[in-house]
């Protein structure tokens, strides 16, 4: 059935070659439309011309165009795809020195369960902003569509759009699920034998069920816990001291970025990164590990023109994995992402957006991990506000799982509680204008030892060029 799908921030090389390449597998969708939306003219060009080839190699029926115009991606779409990061990462390294500068260690930002170096919520008013416009966009020139959110953060972007604009239909999406599938697979399991539930909020789930051939499976996970774990990368941690950490205190097991969004006891220094999330990276969250991470999203980039370049001169097949990695190990392409990026050539990229797509266009039900309001399917949480979990999607909509087991009291109120009240706080200051909530939030950290340290870093940060806006907003001269 051809549709119509605008993919905002589309100039993200990874993500958008991996849905582009879901897409051109995924048959009944075909005769679709896809508009492909960034301001950055280079990037968005080398991800144009590749998913064209992909068309040409894999013959799919599927019709790809950029634009540089928010509008245009918007207006008559059936779905409505953000995976835009306003300012990109240099705004928020620019962020992260000035909290560093005044006694913040990893920046204002990291802030007790949500040390993720690239979810911010404190500074980043830009971001918040540009999730409320593209909902607005959408409310106005294709009511009818669906708005996926895939970027950062999703939890405070969700609950701020369906307070804004409750006329809106969005659903968050986050890959964070598949830590069950590491654990399985290290169990020696059968996946499709496993019965399993997570549930939460997004970077906040938990494993509530794990059966396999019909029996609780939930005892074998203390058989992958080992005293002389080694990560393999600095996002491998589903299976670290701390995912154990947390699973002894909790009594759950922390699944995916979950992990990442300790407490403070094990984010104060680089040497406690190292001690919890494993040596030589100290997790994603460190200097380090997030220093590992921005190099091999520059190599990607690179990699990406340099073979979009290529499929302009050449008219060999590329798009197989023997030609890709070819190509690759001629260039500086990070081994360790091979399988990551490559994916794209079998279509098994284990992003959600499309087969969600596909069934809400098509009825073919699929089983999604969904951020979604509750309404009731995590007691004693709010019916408004969104968590991520289990659900069937088909083209009725959205439909959630009774949650069985349910999360217990430690997860639900020593964890998800204090949570939740951040992120009200950062949603209530904008949609009140009132600063006070941020500088409570920065009132609250144990790294702050005076008034005046929370007032210069926050003046320094609004008082950047490019949160003029954000000055305005708080009415701040």
């Amino acid at each position: 059935m051809p549709i119509r799908i605008g993919i905002i921030g589309a100039g993200s090389a990874v993500f958008s070659m991996r849905v582009v390449g879901d897409l051109i597998r995924t048959k009944e969708l075909s005769g679709s439309e896809v508009v492909l939306m960034d301001i950055d003219e280079e990037r968005l060009q080398a991800v144009e011309i590749l998913a064209n080839r992909l068309i040409d190699e894999f013959g799919s029926d599927l019709k790809f165009r950029k634009t540089a115009s928010l509008e245009d991606a918007v207006k008559d779409s059936d779905f409505v795809i953000n995976t835009a990061l306003v300012g990109g990462h240099e705004y928020l390294e620019k962020v992260r020195v000035i909290g560093e500068k005044y006694g913040y260690y990893r920046g204002i930002d990291a802030q007790e369960f949500n040390m993720v170096s690239d979810y911010y919520t404190i500074s980043n008013f830009n971001q918040l902003s540009y999730f409320v416009e593209v909902a607005k966009m959408i409310s106005k020139l294709s009511p009818h569509a669906w708005l996926i959110q895939a970027a950062n953060p999703v939890f405070e972007g969700t609950n701020l759009i369906t307070r804004i604009m409750p006329d809106v239909k969005v659903v968050g999406f986050c890959h964070g699920h598949r830590g069950v599938f590491d654990i399985a697979k290290r169990l020696g399991l059968d996946i499709s034998k496993l019965d399993w539930q997570v549930a939460g909020f997004n970077h906040a789930i938990w494993l509530n069920r794990f059966i396999y051939n019909g029996k609780d499976a939930y005892h074998m996970i203390e058989d992958l816990r080992d005293e002389h774990w080694k990560p393999q990368n600095p996002f491998d941690d589903q299976l670290s001291p701390m995912a154990f950490e947390m699973l002894d205190f909790y009594k759950m097991m922390p699944i995916g970025d979950t992990v990442r969004n300790s407490s403070w006891r094990y984010h104060r220094s680089f040497s406690e990164k190292l001690k919890w999330y494993g040596w030589p990276w100290g997790g994603a969250d460190s200097e380090v590990g997030w220093q590992w991470y921005k190099e091999i999203l520059k190599s990607i980039v690179n990699i990406v023109e340099s073979l979009a370049s290529f499929a302009k001169s050449s008219r060999d097949r590329i798009f197989t994995r023997e030609n890709l990695e070819k190509f690759a190990r001629g260039s500086d392409f990070p081994e360790e992402m091979f399988d990551e990026f490559f994916a794209i050539v079998e279509g098994k990229s284990g992003e959600q957006h499309i087969p969600f797509i596909k069934a809400i266009t098509t009825g073919k039900a699929e089983r999604l991990i969904v951020n979604v309001k509750n309404e009731g399917a995590i007691r004693e949480i709010p019916n408004d506000v969104v968590v991520e979990i289990p659900a069937i999607v088909d083209d009725k909509g959205i439909h959630r799982e009774k949650i069985d087991p349910p999360l217990n009291e430690r997860v639900k109120k020593l964890y998800l509680y204090p949570r939740m009240m951040r992120m009200e706080m950062a949603v209530r200051a904008f949609l009140e204008r009132d600063m006070s909530y941020i500088f409570e939030m920065l009132h609250r950290d144990p790294r702050t030892r005076s008034d005046g340290q929370v007032e210069t870093v926050i003046n320094e940060i609004v008082n950047l060029p490019e949160n003029k806006k954000m000055r305005e907003h708080y009415d701040m001269k």
